[in-house]
This record gives structure tokens, sequence and C-alpha cells, in this order.
């Protein structure tokens, strides 16, 4: 991430997020997939990080369909645009989304603020930060001269693979919504970065956090095609 996170990106505006930014997103993912021409934009041309998630409504739930962003502040009329497509057709824990789906879709636009390293791995807040983490292989860490925590395990490691740093992120609101602790979370993210053996809290205190906050939008099928409509007559 070249993004510095000792040089908070933040905005002025208190809800920096807004439904045009989702209806953005989801014109970008309509006109891909049925050829018809995309409208303009009319929010500013702002630069923020930003992820778009795709959730489709099955038996009256949402299930997450895709959720890709970057880290690095980028346009957003573009942005919007490019990632409303690369979460649609390139997250690979998903088929691709076709045609048929639209109708049950909802986009989400979440605009990424506040970027600020924290001291330690638990050096967050459940409900207003998400969380980026990063951590080399095991087998790479120094041992450490303190005393054991309760924590604490040892034992030997998996060699060292070719893959030595690890990383991961969770946004602000998938934590409070799967339920979890910090002590859980930071857990699933040091999973989704790949590593596949045992956790240990040498290997906890090894992450490097960094904490963020989130401005967030969504819109569904419905309240999109009726915004086209209103557009296009």
């Amino acid at each position: 991430m070249s993004l510095d996170p000792a040089k908070p990106v933040a905005h002025d505006t208190p809800q920096a997020c807004t439904r045009e930014h989702c209806l953005h997103a989801f014109d970008a993912l309509y006109c891909s997939l049925t050829d018809a021409e995309p409208i303009p934009p009319r929010f500013p041309d702002e630069k923020y990080p930003l992820f778009v998630t795709w959730d489709i409504k099955q038996r009256g739930e949402w299930h997450l369909r895709g959720c890709i962003g970057n880290f690095e502040p980028m346009p957003i009329h573009d942005g919007l645009a490019e990632y409303a497509l690369v979460s649609a057709f390139r997250d690979t824990r998903f088929r691709k989304i076709d045609r048929s789906e639209l109708e049950r879709l909802r986009c989400s636009v979440s605009l990424l603020t506040d970027f600020e390293r924290g001291d330690t791995y638990l050096d967050w807040t459940i409900g207003v930060h998400g969380i980026r983490i990063s951590f080399p292989h095991p087998s790479l860490l120094q041992p450490s001269s303190e005393a054991p925590s309760p924590l604490s395990s040892s034992g030997s490691l998996p060699r060292v693979s070719s893959k030595q740093t690890f990383s991961a992120t969770y946004l602000p609101e998938v934590i409070p919504e799967q339920g979890w602790d910090k002590i859980e979370a930071i857990d699933s993210a040091i999973e989704k970065a790949g590593w596949r053996h045992r956790i240990t809290e040498d290997l906890r205190r090894s992450i490097k956090l960094v904490r963020y906050q989130s401005s967030q939008c969504s819109v569904t099928w419905d309240q999109y095609i009726q915004w086209r409509h209103e557009m296009t007559h």
C-alpha cells in the first residue's frame, strides 16, 4: 500500500459517500452487460481509496456477490466505474455476475478515509475502523525477549514459502456484521491473508496494522433503474 498512513486521507464532507456514487457504479455494470450508454456523473471527481461491493438477494436475504477495491486514492469518476466491473467480474471467490442477476443486486460503495497506523494489532475500535494488516512469515521473526503472554505458544514452524509477507483487510462494517471481537477479527484476517497454520500470539504481535474509516452508501436495482429512467426521459 503506497498510501502513507501517517498522513490520514480526510475530507471535509461529513458523509463523503452519497447515493449518486452508488448509482454511477451500478450504471457501469448495467451498461457493460446491456450495451446501454452510460450516464455521465454529476458529482465532483475527488480522489479516494474506494471499494465497490455487490450483494445479491437470495431467499429474502442479502449475500455477498463480489467486493474489490483499491487503497490508492484515485479519481472517483473512473475509479467507481472501474471497480464496479472489477468486483463484478474479477472477484476470484465468485463467478462473474451476469445480466440475469441484475434485478436482484444491491451496490454498495465505500470511500475510505482517515488512515492511521495502529500502535498494536489491538489499536482500533470495532464499529468505527476498518483494518488492514500485514505480517512476515513467522519463521523470519526474531525470538521475542519478552516474557510470554498467556496467549503465546511455541512449536516448530513450517518452512518459509515463496510468499513471505501476508496482508488482508476488512472494511469497518464487516466486523460488527460478523459479531467478532478483536482477536477473532484479527485471526480471521490472518487466515484471509493466506496463513494456513497455527496462529500464535507472537504472530499477532508481528502484525503491522493500519486502521481507517469508511463512508458507505448503498442502492438496490429498483432504486437504480428508477434513477436511470428519470435521467434518460
